[in-house]
């Protein structure tokens, strides 16, 4: 059954989760993009031959070889470690935060929810509210410029100090190849669930654009009057 599912709370506790990682995307993508902002080491001269290395490279990345690139990075890599730590966390949040959507969006096709804004106004806003959270998450995350560099020298890091990559460096590699052109693979990820997306769409047709009517249209139809049609108080405007 739908509700053993619970399907609503885990819409509004992922959409909670999402605005979070949206936050922090659009953090990472503020900074990167003002001079004043940016992290030290991306502003390095010393750093230049490192980051169009990896920016060439990525995600498929010689470590391990005698790179005179990546020497500066061998040098700092301390410092490196500790300061792409935290952009790395918030980028692998954003696999975290996909993978549960992927889960969820499966389960309520598979549940065969009924989505109408007039009807389950909650259920179906949030639905549509997680599909808009879902991909403002992923068109910021491929507008940040600097998302490879920073991976990338994250890892350079962990591997020289470790001896082996971050065992999530070669998902987190593929997400960003994907990610490259975001509309066309959004399309692919979507496809699946047309129906439920489609409901849901076309049970606005006939809400919002009454709501989007000028005021004085409300007042003549009495929209705004409570009193005017008691019976009909609870429901949607």
């Amino acid at each position: 059954m739908d509700y053993q599912q619970k399907l609503a709370e885990k819409l509004t506790i992922l959409n909670e989760r999402g605005n979070g990682v949206l936050i922090r995307m659009n953090y990472i993508k503020k900074i990167c993009a003002d001079s004043k902002l940016r992290p030290s080491f991306l502003t390095d001269k010393a750093m230049e031959p490192a980051i169009k290395y990896i920016n060439k490279k990525f995600p498929n990345i010689d470590f391990r070889g005698n790179n005179n690139n990546l020497t500066n990075i061998q040098r700092q890599k301390s410092d490196i470690l500790g300061a792409t730590s935290s952009y790395y966390d918030s980028f692998m949040d954003v696999i975290e935060f996909r993978d549960h959507v992927y889960e969820l969006l499966n389960t309520i096709d598979a549940c065969q929810c009924f989505f109408d804004i007039s009807l389950n106004f909650e259920f179906t806003k949030n639905y549509l509210d997680l599909i808009i959270t879902y991909t403002s998450v992923i068109i910021t995350l491929s507008r940040i410029d600097d998302k490879k560099v920073l991976v990338g020298m994250f890892n350079c890091a962990h591997e020289m100090t470790n001896g082996c990559s971050d065992p999530s460096y070669p998902r987190l590699g593929q997400m960003f190849v994907e990610y490259e052109h975001p509309w066309k693979k959004l399309t692919e990820e979507f496809g699946p669930h047309t129906r439920s997306v489609t409901a849901a769409l076309l049970s606005l047709k006939m809400v919002y654009p009454r709501r989007n009517l000028p005021a004085e249209q409300w007042r003549s139809a009495q929209l705004l009057n409570l009193l005017s049609a008691p019976a009909t108080m609870m429901d949607p405007a």
